[in-house]
């Protein structure tokens, strides 16, 4: 009980008077929600025939400019942009989440286990994240993607690599500050197996900023997404996917057509603003640091 009535006042001051970061996660939450709901019901809408199939190539006439019958116009393969551009919101989703869920599963326990053990373990973990830390995402993506290949599971290993260590170093500072607690203390003295205090006291205390690095990530891994798409490393070619599709528009580009360019870059920097203002103002509703100086600026 104590809890929720500390909580709804938060949450009535949010909705009576919102910040200006707070105001902009709701229109990154908009976005970011309409994303998904494309991704979700793109099939749908396919199999009612408002979508054409965006694998079938040299059904439409190459290069037609937007019209009513092909909204963002024709590629030179004679692919419908508009359906090209709505299916790879589908694909990059489901890349981009499962790369960022594999790299929070793998980087959370390790963070976890490394702080509230110490020792030898914790140096040599560190090491090895800091290592990876160093070296530039997208290259150290493009090199798995060398090793693993194409694919959706592929891409989204290829891709999670570089965003463990920061799972790691931020939840294992938080264990490390939480483990000095006296709950912490009295569970020990109580018997409580190494186990038992990390998933029952320490878990729900040291992830607070988990789902604010998870929507960061997620942008991050449009972009990452994109680059491989557009080194050819990415997704298999008949996947509708914005960076290969880039790729083949940047050749008819110099010719005047622009729409196969436009409307997937468009998507790919809505999606990534969407997400990245989501979690900035998640990061400031559960930073209440934040919060606090923010207000006092206003």
């Amino acid at each position: 009980m104590t809890i929720t009535k500390r909580q709804w006042p938060k949450l009535a001051r949010f909705w009576q008077n919102p910040s200006l970061s707070q105001r902009l996660m709701l229109v990154g939450l908009a976005i970011t929600v309409f994303f998904i709901f494309l991704a979700f019901f793109a099939p749908v809408l396919q199999s009612w025939g408002w979508l054409q199939n965006p694998k079938d190539f040299l059904a439409n006439v190459p290069q037609e400019p937007p019209s009513a019958k092909h909204w963002f116009g024709t590629s030179r393969l004679g692919h419908d942009v508009f359906s090209r551009t709505v299916f790879g919101a589908q694909a990059a989703l489901q890349v981009v989440i499962l790369a960022t869920a594999l790299s929070m599963i793998v980087g959370v326990p390790l963070g976890m286990v490394s702080g509230y053990l110490g020792g030898r373990l914790d140096k040599a973990l560190l090491f090895l994240m800091d290592s990876i830390y160093t070296l530039p995402g997208l290259l150290l993506s493009v090199t798995l993607a060398f090793v693993v290949g194409r694919g959706i599971l592929n891409a989204a290993i290829a891709i999670s690599i570089a965003y463990i260590p920061q799972y790691y170093r931020v939840v294992r500072n938080h264990t490390v500050s939480v483990k000095t607690e006296v709950f912490i203390e009295a569970a020990q003295a109580m018997g409580a197996s190494t186990w038992v205090v990390l998933s029952r006291y320490l878990f729900f205390n040291v992830i607070q900023s988990v789902p604010v690095l998870f929507t960061l990530n997620a942008a991050d891994a449009i972009l990452v997404l994109g680059g491989l798409g557009f080194l050819g490393l990415g997704l298999p070619e008949e996947v509708a996917e914005w960076g290969h599709d880039l790729k083949q528009a940047l050749e008819a580009l110099p010719t005047g057509i622009w729409w196969t360019t436009l409307f997937p870059g468009l998507a790919m920097t809505f999606m990534v603003v969407g997400l990245s203002l989501l979690g900035e103002g998640l990061n400031e509703f559960v930073n209440p640091r934040l919060r606090g100086e923010n207000g006092n600026r206003k």
